[in-house]
């Protein structure tokens, strides 16, 4: 089974009742669930997560999410290094005509460093960037206020 790259709004979604993805991240997650195949989560894709609940006033929320993220068996958790960061700098760098966050670009890296061609993703940078996002028909993603 291939393995599949999750992004924070994907994330933020499953969680966040109040994200206009809620319901369409909940079903999506039920549909894949069972089937589960191998994910990747980048370090940066965490600090994004635990800082937004953080932000929020929820740090259970965040100790939670985090906590699941690193224990759980289907999660690959992959710390980025001084050569992922210079790399996804380079491509942030290239696609200055993009408006690409320095965390998608590094996501962008790991994905094509590792082969990865599929993301759980509400983000259009990653359709954007050439990869298969799902669900299908996902959007802009703008994170709840």
């Amino acid at each position: 089974m291939n393995t599949v790259f999750v992004d924070t709004g994907y994330l933020l979604a499953l969680e966040l009742s109040n994200d206009q993805n809620h319901q369409v991240a909940k079903q999506h997650w039920q549909n894949v669930v069972n089937s589960l195949p191998p994910l990747v989560v980048t370090s940066y894709v965490f600090d994004e997560i635990v800082t937004f609940f953080t932000k929020k006033g929820h740090h259970e929320k965040s100790v939670q999410v985090g906590n699941y993220l690193l224990r759980s068996p289907s999660v690959q958790f992959i710390h980025i290094d001084e050569e992922l960061f210079f790399q996804g700098w380079a491509y942030f760098q290239q696609h200055n005509d993009k408006d690409y966050s320095l965390t998608d670009c590094i996501s962008f890296v790991v994905m094509h460093n590792f082969g990865i061609e599929k993301v759980y993703t509400f983000d259009k940078h990653f359709k954007q960037a050439g990869f298969l996002i799902e669900p299908l028909g996902a959007g802009q993603y703008k994170r709840p206020e």
